[in-house]
């Protein structure tokens, strides 16, 4: 009896482990997806998302990861900087959700502006690294 509560002691243990080292991968994933897209970086823009990026503005826009990876990295649309706030992160086996609160100083088109917006990340862990699948912004609902 005592072993077969170690034992699952040690699964208990192991899983948290896990599930931990996922959460900080994905912290950092997140952290170098923002810095690759104030940088313009589209290496590094590449090889965080994957090919089967579905990108969506809270315009309504959607975009694939050639057309995400080339707007970013040509500075169409440019990224002065970034804060996330608020961020929640749930992992549920090989699919992660993150959210956040986006602020950011851009420039679209060369056209300065302030922005802010709710982010929804989903990441799927791919061949044993968090490649991040799809993203949707949304705008906050007006302030009485």
């Amino acid at each position: 009896m005592k072993s077969l509560v170690l034992g699952l002691l040690c699964a208990s243990l192991a899983c948290t482990s896990f599930a931990n080292s996922d959460q900080q991968q994905l912290e950092e994933k997140v952290s170098a997806l923002r810095s690759a897209m104030i940088e313009g970086d589209r290496k590094a823009l590449l090889a965080l998302s994957a090919p089967q990026l579905s990108y969506g503005h809270s315009s309504g826009t959607m975009e694939d990861q050639a057309a995400f990876v080339e707007k970013i990295a040509s500075g169409k649309s440019d990224f002065v900087t970034m804060d996330l706030r608020e961020q929640t992160i749930t992992i549920s086996g090989d699919t992660a959700l993150v959210r956040h609160n986006l602020k950011a100083d851009i420039k679209d088109g060369g056209v300065p502006n302030t922005i802010e917006l709710g982010i929804l990340l989903v990441w799927q862990k791919q061949a044993g690294d968090w490649k991040l699948l799809a993203r949707q912004a949304f705008k906050f609902p007006p302030k009485n």
